[in-house]
């Protein structure tokens, strides 16, 4: 599995490279803090596999990076994806190294 750190991806928004980010938390878990990404909770992710592009790199994240991994997993697996990349330590980690301000849970 591909994996991105938080530094990285922080990088690829500075600089406004083409990606998607999703983030496969509950809507409760999104409401405490979100870094913009589009949500698709995990268990809903299998009925909106179209919306995932496959012509850029896809940035998947959770609140510490498992639930995204599994996610990953089981897309590549069945769906054959390519471009998905797991956030290293998922929102956790963007809190500690990229935005303090932002509330943890």
């Amino acid at each position: 599995m591909k994996t991105i750190s938080v530094t990285e991806l922080k990088k690829k928004l500075d600089a406004k490279e083409k990606i998607q980010i999703i983030d496969v938390r509950e809507p409760f878990e999104a409401e405490i803090c979100s870094i913009g990404a589009e949500l698709i909770p995990m268990g809903e992710i299998l009925q909106h596999t179209s919306k995932l592009r496959k012509d850029i790199p896809v940035i998947i994240h959770c609140r510490s990076g498992k639930r995204s991994g599994n996610v990953i997993s089981l897309l590549e697996s069945q769906f054959g994806f390519e471009n998905l990349y797991n956030l290293e330590g998922g929102i956790l980690a963007w809190a500690d190294q990229v935005d303090t301000s932002m509330p943890k849970y």
